[in-house]
């Protein structure tokens, strides 16, 4: 994840490292100091459970150690983070759906994962489940028409299970290897929208069994960790198997990230740094500490 992932989180890493390099200044950490750092570190969106953790164990784990405070803050922080367990089964096609609010970014993630899954020569379908909204099909189709994709699309106010359903059988009918389904964001109130998702979850495992194979919730990262709560609702209508957080590059609160994964034991899969058709990347634990840290890549 390295290329320039520290320029990219450049906001982030002045936010919590900067103001830490000027607190500790040298490598001891001074009892009379937490205070202050804590505020640094809750600031930076860690979150309460986090920060309590990097209070109580970095300044003995300095002391015990010969690291410096930035190497042990490291250490604490890739301790506590959730890391991606890759259980998604071989199937063919792999159906991932795809959660979130509106204006998180949902729509271009989905459209940067198929531009992905097409470099490695899978044959990917779009299907948009987002019957609410109109605008919602019209986008998919834009990127689809883009990156020369497969969509599935419905007219505003049909049935969005159905829509779920339809595009996995034709995945399995016309050999795709991946069928990745966007959802609503938003319903005329919350109780529609998570029956609406419950049921898209059950009726994929009915046109295929196993399926879906991947539940993506998308964060956007300039909220920090006013997400989480997002995150809890949606976790109500579907298992969340992984998150993507987008729009690092723009936001102070790359901590929120750590907090997050961390609160709702969920892992990182992606994470978005900016408009580019690349900016998708891989979520590496180590990197992003790193670059988080304003530290070195730790293998170079």
């Amino acid at each position: 994840m390295g290329f320039n992932l520290k320029q990219k989180l450049r906001k982030s890493s002045d936010a919590l490292a900067g103001k830490l390099d000027r607190l500790f200044g040298g490598e001891s950490i001074e009892d009379a100091d937490l205070e202050e750092a804590e505020e640094i570190l809750l600031g930076s969106d860690l979150g309460w459970e986090l920060t309590e953790r990097i209070i109580d164990e970095l300044p003995g784990k300095v002391r015990e150690s010969e690291l410096s405070w930035k190497e042990a803050l490291a250490e604490i922080l890739i301790e506590n983070t959730p890391l991606p367990v890759s259980k998604i089964p071989q199937a063919r096609p792999l159906v991932t759906v795809v959660v979130g609010v509106n204006g998180a970014g949902k729509t271009t993630t989905i459209a940067r994962m198929a531009a992905r899954l097409q470099k490695e020569n899978d044959k990917v379908l779009l299907a948009c489940a987002d019957t609410f909204r109109a605008a919602a099909a019209e986008q998919l189709e834009i990127w689809a028409d883009r990156l020369g994709t497969a969509v599935l699309t419905q007219l505003p106010g049909s049935d969005a299970a159905a829509v779920a359903f339809d595009a996995v059988k034709r995945g399995q009918s016309r050999d795709y290897d991946s069928v990745i389904i966007d959802t609503a964001g938003r319903l005329p109130n919350k109780k529609g929208l998570l029956d609406e998702l419950a049921k898209i979850y059950r009726v994929c495992g009915r046109a295929m069994e196993s399926a879906p194979h991947e539940v993506l919730l998308v964060l956007d990262g300039t909220v920090g960790q006013n997400a989480k709560a997002q995150a809890e609702q949606f976790m109500k209508a579907m298992p969340i198997t992984g998150l993507v957080v987008t729009k690092l590059d723009g936001t102070a609160r790359g901590g929120s990230v750590l907090a997050m994964a961390s609160e709702l034991n969920i892992p990182v899969k992606y994470i978005g740094v900016g408009e580019g058709s690349d900016d998708l990347l891989d979520f590496n634990l180590e990197s992003y500490v790193h670059a988080l840290l304003g530290m070195e890549e730790a293998n170079g």
